[in-house]
Order: structure tokens, then C-alpha cells, then sequence
């Protein structure tokens, strides 16, 4: 049996869709997602305190997003910064879903039509002011505060949690916080 040019395209092109899609929902082995989550309370703006670098991101300093539900029930995010190279504001919005339940902290998130990343809350505090975000794999890692600073107590424990689950803390990027 002779396999045309074509038909190695298809199979390439959905082995691509299945592992594009697959990771959609994915999280590092070691990190749990928070349960008894609430969307409610975590909705609104969150300030980035640190990060890895990625090339979204790069560049930017006074990096906050913005959550808000949409009249579908999935989340609005916007993400606004200033980039520094070209001295300007940047910004993208897209949407969040629950993997599982609502009271499970693991969503996926696009910028990109359909296109999801793994987004998971594997740390917040009962306030609801500080919280330790986990990407699909161990290149994503956020530490978001309401305000531009973060306690040290509460950034030794998000630093030691990540340390725990794999990440390379010496990585992270400390976002400045000096624009209005």
C-alpha cells in the first residue's frame, strides 16, 4: 500500500491537534489546583508580583489582569502592562473556563481563538489577596497580589510551595510596579 504526501499531512496535522489540545488542561505533576475555590471573590484585579519570562510577557513591568465574568458564564481576562523597549501600554483580553467544577481552581485561558493554557490556582490565602499561580508546565509560574507589594511572609511560603512542586524560583522575573 502506497501513503501519498497528502495523507502524511492529515496524520501530522492531527497528531498536532491532539497534542495541542491535550495540554489544554494540564498542570506540573506536583501541583494540585485549590478546591472550594471561588470565582466570585477572585474576580477583579490582581497585580503581578513575579513571573517567569515568556514571550508574551517579555518586557513588560506594571503587569496586572483584570477578571470579570462574561454573560456565557466563562471569565474575561485582561492583561495589561507597560513595555519598556517600546515605552508603551500593551494589553490582550481573552477568556477563561473551568476544567472541572467551579470550586476547583484548575481553568484553561486563550488569547488565541481555540487555543487554552493550563491556568491553576495551587495557593491563595483566605482573604483572597495573594494567590500562586501554576501554568501547564514548569516554564509558568505567577505570584499575583490586589496590591503592587506582596508581605515577605507570604512570598517566603509561595516561593517554598513552587521550590516543592519543581520550579526553579532563581528564574523568576520581580515585576516592577512604577506607572500609573
Amino acid at each position: 500500500m502506497k501513503i501519498d504526501n497528502r495523507t502524511y499531512w492529515l496524520v501530522g496535522a492531527g497528531l498536532l491537534g491532539v497534542a495541542l489540545f491535550s495540554t489544554c488542561g494540564s498542570i506540573p505533576r506536583k501541583a494540585k489546583p485549590i478546591n472550594h475555590f471561588e470565582l466570585d471573590r477572585y474576580l477583579g484585579t490582581w497585580h503581578e508580583i513575579a513571573r517567569f519570562d515568556h514571550r508574551f510577557e517579555r518586557n513588560l513591568n506594571n503587569v496586572t489582569a483584570r477578571y470579570s465574568l462574561n454573560d456565557d458564564g466563562t471569565v474575561r481576562v485582561v492583561n495589561r502592562g507597560f513595555d519598556t523597549v517600546k515605552n508603551a501600554w500593551k494589553s490582550a483580553t481573552g477568556k477563561a473556563k473551568f476544567r472541572k467544577d467551579k470550586q476547583t481552581a484548575a481553568l484553561k485561558v486563550s488569547f488565541f481563538g481555540p487555543f487554552y493554557s493550563g491556568y491553576n490556582v495551587i495557593a491563595i490565602d483566605a482573604d483572597y489577596q495573594y494567590a500562586l499561580v501554576a501554568g501547564e508546565s514548569l516554564k509558568y509560574l505567577w505570584i499575583l497580589s490586589r496590591t503592587t507589594t506582596i508581605p515577605p511572609d507570604v512570598k517566603k511560603d509561595y516561593l517554598e510551595r513552587a521550590k516543592e512542586i519543581g520550579y526553579d524560583t532563581s528564574k523568576l522575573i520581580w515585576v516592577a510596579h512604577n506607572k500609573d
